[in-house]
């Protein structure tokens, strides 16, 4: 993600994401991209914008860990709280969609998740890479349908498994038992090969 250059400079990432004004700022650059790649349009509002990012920041601090080591791992943990707060507060809106688009890809399926997804990956890296010299490997699961029906009738339910659902697209081990509590020293499951796959139940 590309971000206004008077915000990328101006501290470590992972610092600037709790201010506001970059918050907003980043956002509005997710959303003019993409609207670009897909063609969607969509109206945001600012006034709702910045009660997730209150809503947000005060989730991210009860959890913040005190131990260096955990720093990466929040990163992810802290993303999908994003996720969990844009989806809650809905700030925006799609209001244009191209005509004959296939309906089964994420971004027409679900225009506002697809673009609440793209933008808190794409910070998740960010911070990642910039902050940590870390990379993220989406899953093939981010272009999977029956995934996105699964993750988008979950989260209906439960707004925290938003959490879970961001760490299988971003190629992670979700934590899909308590999803909204960050456990220090966590290991990360995907290394030993387990095939979270198995774990979903998928909706026909």
């Amino acid at each position: 993600m590309t971000l206004p250059d008077q915000l990328s400079a101006e501290m470590p990432v992972r610092k600037s994401a709790r201010r506001l004004r970059w918050f907003i700022a980043a956002f509005e650059e997710q959303v003019k991209h993409t609207s670009n790649e897909t063609g969607n349009r969509y109206s945001v509002d600012r006034d709702i914008l910045a009660k997730v990012f209150v809503d947000w920041l005060k989730a991210f601090n009860a959890q913040k860990p005190t131990r260096s080591d955990d720093k990466p791992a929040y990163v992810g943990f802290a993303a999908g709280l994003m996720l969990r707060t844009l989806i809650k507060y809905a700030p925006a809106r799609a209001v244009f969609q191209p005509g004959d688009v296939d309906e089964s890809k994420p971004a027409y399926f679900w225009p506002e998740g697809f673009l609440y997804v793209t933008f808190c990956l794409n910070v998740r890296a960010l911070v990642l890479e910039s902050d940590f010299h870390g990379k993220q490997t989406a899953s093939d699961l981010l272009n999977d349908q029956r995934t996105w029906w699964s993750f988008k009738e979950n989260v209906d339910t439960d707004p925290s498994l938003a959490i879970a659902f961001l760490d299988l697209f971003a190629g992670d081990e979700p934590e899909w038992t308590t999803p909204g509590l960050f456990r220090s020293g966590r290991l990360k499951e995907i290394a030993r090969g387990i095939d979270t796959k198995e774990r979903l139940q998928f909706v026909d």
